[in-house]
Protein backbone atom coordinates (compact mmCIF):
# COMPACT_ATOMS: atom_id res chain seq x y z
CA UNK A 1 0.00 0.00 0.00
CA UNK A 2 1.86 3.11 -1.38
CA UNK A 3 0.45 6.26 0.31
CA UNK A 4 3.18 8.07 1.15
CA UNK A 5 6.35 8.36 -1.86
CA UNK A 6 8.83 6.14 -1.61
CA UNK A 7 7.17 4.19 1.66
CA UNK A 8 5.24 0.74 0.41
CA UNK A 9 3.42 -0.23 3.93
CA UNK A 10 1.13 -3.37 4.05
CA UNK A 11 -1.01 -1.31 6.48
CA UNK A 12 -1.10 2.63 6.90
CA UNK A 13 -1.11 2.16 10.43
CA UNK A 14 1.09 4.50 12.28
CA UNK A 15 2.39 3.38 15.73
CA UNK A 16 2.91 6.83 17.80
CA UNK A 17 5.80 7.81 19.21
CA UNK A 18 5.35 8.07 23.16
CA UNK A 19 8.41 9.82 25.07
CA UNK A 20 9.89 8.87 27.15
CA UNK A 21 11.39 5.75 26.21
CA UNK A 22 8.04 4.40 26.30
CA UNK A 23 8.06 3.36 22.12
CA UNK A 24 11.29 2.19 21.81
CA UNK A 25 13.17 -0.93 19.93
CA UNK A 26 10.99 -3.95 21.02
CA UNK A 27 7.83 -2.07 20.09
CA UNK A 28 8.73 -0.14 17.18
CA UNK A 29 10.62 -3.60 15.43
CA UNK A 30 7.48 -5.25 16.03
CA UNK A 31 5.53 -2.68 14.53
CA UNK A 32 7.07 -2.24 11.69
CA UNK A 33 7.45 -6.34 11.10
CA UNK A 34 3.74 -6.79 11.47
CA UNK A 35 3.60 -4.13 8.57
CA UNK A 36 3.01 -0.94 9.84
CA UNK A 37 4.72 2.37 10.97
CA UNK A 38 7.42 1.66 14.07
CA UNK A 39 7.79 4.79 15.85
CA UNK A 40 10.72 5.29 17.96
CA UNK A 41 10.46 8.61 20.36
CA UNK A 42 13.77 9.89 20.38
CA UNK A 43 12.75 12.63 22.71
CA UNK A 44 14.31 11.99 26.11
CA UNK A 45 17.29 10.26 25.05
CA UNK A 46 21.10 10.71 24.05
CA UNK A 47 22.25 10.52 20.68
CA UNK A 48 23.65 7.30 21.26
CA UNK A 49 21.23 5.89 22.79
CA UNK A 50 18.54 6.87 19.66
CA UNK A 51 21.32 5.36 17.48
CA UNK A 52 21.41 1.99 19.26
CA UNK A 53 17.34 1.79 19.75
CA UNK A 54 17.34 2.41 15.62
CA UNK A 55 19.77 -0.29 14.66
CA UNK A 56 18.02 -2.55 17.22
CA UNK A 57 14.99 -2.00 15.82
CA UNK A 58 16.02 -2.79 12.52
CA UNK A 59 17.01 -6.46 13.31
CA UNK A 60 13.61 -6.94 14.87
CA UNK A 61 11.33 -4.97 11.77
CA UNK A 62 12.53 -7.34 9.31
CA UNK A 63 12.87 -4.81 6.45
CA UNK A 64 9.38 -3.28 7.72
CA UNK A 65 9.49 0.67 7.99
CA UNK A 66 10.95 2.03 10.81
CA UNK A 67 10.76 6.11 11.97
CA UNK A 68 12.00 8.56 14.49
CA UNK A 69 9.67 10.81 16.31
CA UNK A 70 11.12 14.23 17.88
CA UNK A 71 9.63 16.74 19.80
CA UNK A 72 11.25 20.26 18.70
CA UNK A 73 10.70 21.43 22.10
CA UNK A 74 13.67 19.68 23.12
CA UNK A 75 16.91 21.18 23.71
CA UNK A 76 18.66 18.78 21.70
CA UNK A 77 16.29 18.73 18.79
CA UNK A 78 18.47 19.19 15.78
CA UNK A 79 20.84 16.36 16.72
CA UNK A 80 17.94 14.15 17.28
CA UNK A 81 16.78 14.90 14.02
CA UNK A 82 19.87 14.46 12.35
CA UNK A 83 21.21 11.41 14.11
CA UNK A 84 17.79 9.85 12.71
CA UNK A 85 19.14 10.85 9.62
CA UNK A 86 22.50 9.48 9.40
CA UNK A 87 20.66 6.40 10.15
CA UNK A 88 18.74 5.98 7.58
CA UNK A 89 15.25 5.76 8.93
CA UNK A 90 12.53 5.34 6.68
CA UNK A 91 10.85 8.79 8.27
CA UNK A 92 10.49 11.71 10.57
CA UNK A 93 7.93 12.92 12.53
CA UNK A 94 7.86 16.11 14.41
CA UNK A 95 5.15 18.24 16.53
CA UNK A 96 5.24 20.23 19.69
CA UNK A 97 6.76 23.36 18.08
CA UNK A 98 7.76 23.54 14.22
CA UNK A 99 10.92 23.61 12.14
CA UNK A 100 11.61 24.77 8.87
CA UNK A 101 14.95 23.55 8.92
CA UNK A 102 14.00 19.95 9.15
CA UNK A 103 12.55 19.54 5.62
CA UNK A 104 15.78 20.55 3.99
CA UNK A 105 17.85 18.46 6.16
CA UNK A 106 15.28 15.88 5.06
CA UNK A 107 15.23 16.42 1.05
CA UNK A 108 19.34 16.52 1.61
CA UNK A 109 19.25 12.87 2.97
CA UNK A 110 16.35 11.82 0.82
CA UNK A 111 14.10 10.74 4.03
CA UNK A 112 10.48 12.13 4.04
CA UNK A 113 9.21 14.72 7.21
CA UNK A 114 5.83 14.35 8.62
CA UNK A 115 4.55 16.98 10.17
CA UNK A 116 1.96 16.65 13.46
CA UNK A 117 -0.45 19.94 13.10
CA UNK A 118 -3.80 20.23 14.28
CA UNK A 119 -4.93 23.78 12.17
CA UNK A 120 -5.42 23.49 8.89
CA UNK A 121 -3.30 26.78 8.54
CA UNK A 122 0.04 24.51 10.11
CA UNK A 123 -0.51 22.27 7.25
CA UNK A 124 -0.50 24.58 4.68
CA UNK A 125 2.67 26.23 5.81
CA UNK A 126 4.17 22.48 6.18
CA UNK A 127 3.38 21.38 2.67
CA UNK A 128 4.59 24.80 1.54
CA UNK A 129 8.00 23.93 3.15
CA UNK A 130 8.16 20.14 2.23
CA UNK A 131 6.52 18.18 4.60
CA UNK A 132 5.73 14.42 2.60
CA UNK A 133 2.13 14.15 5.36
CA UNK A 134 0.67 15.75 7.60
CA UNK A 135 -0.17 13.82 11.23
CA UNK A 136 -3.70 15.47 12.09
CA UNK A 137 -3.50 15.14 16.08
CA UNK A 138 -7.18 16.28 17.76
CA UNK A 139 -7.89 16.76 21.48
CA UNK A 140 -8.80 12.92 21.37
CA UNK A 141 -4.79 12.08 21.69
CA UNK A 142 -2.84 11.79 24.88
CA UNK A 143 0.75 13.46 25.77
CA UNK A 144 0.81 17.18 25.09
CA UNK A 145 -2.09 18.35 23.19
CA UNK A 146 -2.23 21.40 20.20
CA UNK A 147 -6.15 21.81 20.30
CA UNK A 148 -9.34 21.18 21.91
CA UNK A 149 -11.11 20.38 18.83
CA UNK A 150 -11.71 16.37 18.08
CA UNK A 151 -10.04 14.74 15.61
CA UNK A 152 -13.44 13.95 13.72
CA UNK A 153 -13.55 17.87 13.38
CA UNK A 154 -9.87 18.39 12.74
CA UNK A 155 -9.20 15.83 9.82
CA UNK A 156 -12.00 16.69 6.84
CA UNK A 157 -10.57 20.52 7.43
CA UNK A 158 -7.08 19.51 7.10
CA UNK A 159 -7.78 16.79 4.70
CA UNK A 160 -9.34 19.83 2.01
CA UNK A 161 -6.22 22.13 2.57
CA UNK A 162 -3.55 20.07 1.68
CA UNK A 163 -2.56 17.45 -1.40
CA UNK A 164 -0.06 15.52 0.82
CA UNK A 165 -1.56 12.40 2.40
CA UNK A 166 -3.39 13.19 5.85
CA UNK A 167 -2.38 11.02 9.05
CA UNK A 168 -5.62 11.04 11.47
CA UNK A 169 -4.75 10.65 15.46
CA UNK A 170 -5.95 11.14 18.77
CA UNK A 171 -8.66 8.87 20.27
CA UNK A 172 -8.27 6.06 18.13
CA UNK A 173 -8.03 2.54 19.60
CA UNK A 174 -10.11 0.22 17.34
CA UNK A 175 -10.69 -1.18 13.75
CA UNK A 176 -14.40 1.25 14.02
CA UNK A 177 -12.65 4.17 14.63
CA UNK A 178 -10.00 3.42 12.01
CA UNK A 179 -13.29 2.90 9.49
CA UNK A 180 -14.17 5.85 11.04
CA UNK A 181 -11.55 8.10 10.16
CA UNK A 182 -10.92 6.57 6.64
CA UNK A 183 -14.68 7.65 5.90
CA UNK A 184 -13.56 10.90 6.95
CA UNK A 185 -10.72 11.09 4.34
CA UNK A 186 -7.75 9.55 6.06
CA UNK A 187 -5.26 8.22 3.93
CA UNK A 188 -3.73 6.06 7.45
CA UNK A 189 -4.28 6.57 11.28
CA UNK A 190 -1.71 6.87 13.96
CA UNK A 191 -2.49 4.78 17.05
CA UNK A 192 -0.10 5.36 20.12
CA UNK A 193 -2.39 3.88 23.31
CA UNK A 194 -3.44 0.92 21.98
CA UNK A 195 0.24 -0.13 21.39
CA UNK A 196 0.99 0.39 25.13
CA UNK A 197 -0.62 -2.32 26.27
CA UNK A 198 1.22 -4.80 23.90
CA UNK A 199 3.19 -7.25 25.08
CA UNK A 200 6.48 -6.08 23.29
CA UNK A 201 5.57 -2.26 24.93
CA UNK A 202 9.13 -1.80 27.52
CA UNK A 203 7.20 -0.08 30.41
CA UNK A 204 6.90 -1.94 34.06
CA UNK A 205 3.58 -4.26 34.26
CA UNK A 206 2.41 -1.38 36.97
CA UNK A 207 2.59 1.21 33.89
CA UNK A 208 0.51 -1.28 31.93
CA UNK A 209 -1.86 -1.99 34.92
CA UNK A 210 -2.93 1.67 34.93
CA UNK A 211 -3.62 1.68 31.80
CA UNK A 212 -6.03 -1.79 32.00
CA UNK A 213 -8.04 -0.21 35.21
CA UNK A 214 -8.21 3.35 34.24
CA UNK A 215 -12.23 4.25 33.59
CA UNK A 216 -13.75 7.26 31.40
CA UNK A 217 -13.48 9.74 34.06
CA UNK A 218 -10.22 9.10 35.53
CA UNK A 219 -8.61 10.70 32.04
CA UNK A 220 -7.28 13.93 32.98
CA UNK A 221 -5.71 16.96 31.69
CA UNK A 222 -2.38 18.66 33.13
CA UNK A 223 -0.44 21.48 33.00
CA UNK A 224 2.53 20.30 31.67
CA UNK A 225 6.07 22.69 31.98
CA UNK A 226 6.50 22.17 28.26
CA UNK A 227 4.02 25.10 27.80
CA UNK A 228 1.04 23.04 26.26
CA UNK A 229 -1.64 21.15 28.14
CA UNK A 230 -1.39 17.16 28.75
CA UNK A 231 -3.26 14.05 28.86
CA UNK A 232 -3.10 11.71 31.75
CA UNK A 233 -4.26 9.39 33.70
CA UNK A 234 -5.27 10.47 37.12
CA UNK A 235 -2.94 9.63 40.02
CA UNK A 236 -1.45 10.98 43.33
CA UNK A 237 1.14 13.08 40.58
CA UNK A 238 -1.41 14.67 38.62
CA UNK A 239 -3.66 15.13 41.78
CA UNK A 240 -0.96 17.58 43.41
CA UNK A 241 -0.35 18.82 40.40
CA UNK A 242 -3.96 20.24 40.32
CA UNK A 243 -3.68 21.59 44.15
CA UNK A 244 -0.82 23.77 42.73
CA UNK A 245 1.66 21.37 44.41
CA UNK A 246 4.96 20.08 42.70
CA UNK A 247 7.85 18.68 43.16
CA UNK A 248 11.22 20.30 43.50
CA UNK A 249 13.54 19.66 40.30
CA UNK A 250 17.51 19.64 39.43
CA UNK A 251 17.12 21.07 35.97
CA UNK A 252 19.19 19.81 33.12
CA UNK A 253 17.81 22.71 30.71
CA UNK A 254 16.68 20.17 28.43
CA UNK A 255 13.71 21.83 26.80
CA UNK A 256 14.07 25.08 25.22
CA UNK A 257 10.99 26.82 27.24
CA UNK A 258 9.73 25.27 30.04
CA UNK A 259 8.31 26.98 33.04
CA UNK A 260 10.06 24.41 36.02
CA UNK A 261 6.76 23.75 37.95
CA UNK A 262 8.51 20.15 37.49
CA UNK A 263 10.45 18.06 35.61
CA UNK A 264 8.26 16.35 32.70
CA UNK A 265 11.05 13.55 31.57
CA UNK A 266 11.79 12.77 34.98
CA UNK A 267 8.21 12.56 35.84
CA UNK A 268 7.41 10.51 32.53
CA UNK A 269 10.15 8.36 33.23
CA UNK A 270 9.11 7.69 36.94
CA UNK A 271 5.78 6.27 35.69
CA UNK A 272 7.41 4.27 32.69
CA UNK A 273 9.81 2.17 35.27
CA UNK A 274 6.53 1.49 37.67
CA UNK A 275 7.07 4.51 40.00
CA UNK A 276 3.39 5.27 39.02
CA UNK A 277 2.71 8.00 41.32
CA UNK A 278 5.72 9.91 41.43
CA UNK A 279 5.15 10.41 37.66
CA UNK A 280 3.08 11.20 34.42
CA UNK A 281 1.03 8.51 33.04
CA UNK A 282 0.32 9.70 29.16
CA UNK A 283 -2.31 8.53 27.60
CA UNK A 284 -5.43 8.67 24.65
CA UNK A 285 -8.82 10.10 26.23
CA UNK A 286 -10.12 6.56 25.28
CA UNK A 287 -7.69 4.68 27.03
CA UNK A 288 -10.61 2.93 29.08
CA UNK A 289 -11.82 0.89 25.68
CA UNK A 290 -8.70 -0.83 26.19
CA UNK A 291 -9.25 -4.11 28.25
CA UNK A 292 -6.29 -6.42 27.05
CA UNK A 293 -2.24 -7.26 26.20
CA UNK A 294 -2.10 -8.61 22.74
CA UNK A 295 0.94 -8.82 21.15
CA UNK A 296 1.54 -6.50 18.31
CA UNK A 297 0.89 -9.53 15.53
CA UNK A 298 -2.73 -9.76 17.08
CA UNK A 299 -3.31 -6.33 18.02
CA UNK A 300 -3.09 -5.97 14.15
CA UNK A 301 -5.06 -8.97 13.29
CA UNK A 302 -7.77 -7.00 14.90
CA UNK A 303 -7.02 -3.67 13.77
CA UNK A 304 -6.95 -4.80 9.65
CA UNK A 305 -10.41 -5.59 9.63
CA UNK A 306 -10.27 -2.17 8.80
CA UNK A 307 -9.12 -2.68 5.43
CA UNK A 308 -10.66 -5.62 4.50
CA UNK A 309 -11.43 -5.07 0.47
CA UNK A 310 -9.04 -1.44 0.43
CA UNK A 311 -5.73 -3.25 -0.23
Amino acid sequence: MNIFKNINLRHPIIQGGMAVRVSTAPLAGAVACAGGVGVIAATGMSVEELRREIRDARKIAMNGVIGVNVMYAVRDFTDLVKTALQEKVDLVISGAGFSRDIFSWGKEAGIPIFTIASTSRLARIAEKYGAAAIVAEGSEAGGHLGTNIPTAKILPEIKGAVKIPVIAAGGITDSNDIEEMMRLGADGVQMATRFVLSKECAVADSFKTHYLKAKKDDVVIINSPVGLPGRAIRNTFSEALARGESPEITCDDCLKNCSKEYCILEALENSRLGKIDQGVVFSGQNVFKIKDILTVKNIFQNLTQAFSGRE
